[in-house]
């Protein structure tokens, strides 16, 4: 399964991440450096165990929190409906 954004869900990079328009519902997220990371690598077709390596390489972490980090944006993503799975 990878992410993908729902149809209504646009984005704009900003100087300090990501910010997310459901233009369906008229809400908005925005996604620190790293919250915009991972969401760009998660839309890109890498696992969430591939992003937490990354992300544990990256800001000297261990992965087993990095792993825990990226579940919960997932999630928050997912309650937020702006993302959806789709078979690969």
């Amino acid at each position: 399964m990878t992410l993908r954004l729902r149809r209504d869900v646009s984005t704009a990079d900003t100087g300090t991440g990501l910010v997310l328009l459901d233009q369906a519902a008229g809400r908005y997220w925005q996604l620190n450096p790293t919250g915009a990371l991972v969401l760009r690598m998660l839309l890109d077709g890498a696992t969430e165990a591939e992003v937490a390596r990354t992300l544990a390489a990256r800001h000297a972490v261990d992965v087993e929190r990095a792993g825990t980090d990226v579940t919960a944006l997932v999630e928050s993503l997912r309650a937020a409906k702006v993302v959806e799975e789709t078979a690969l």
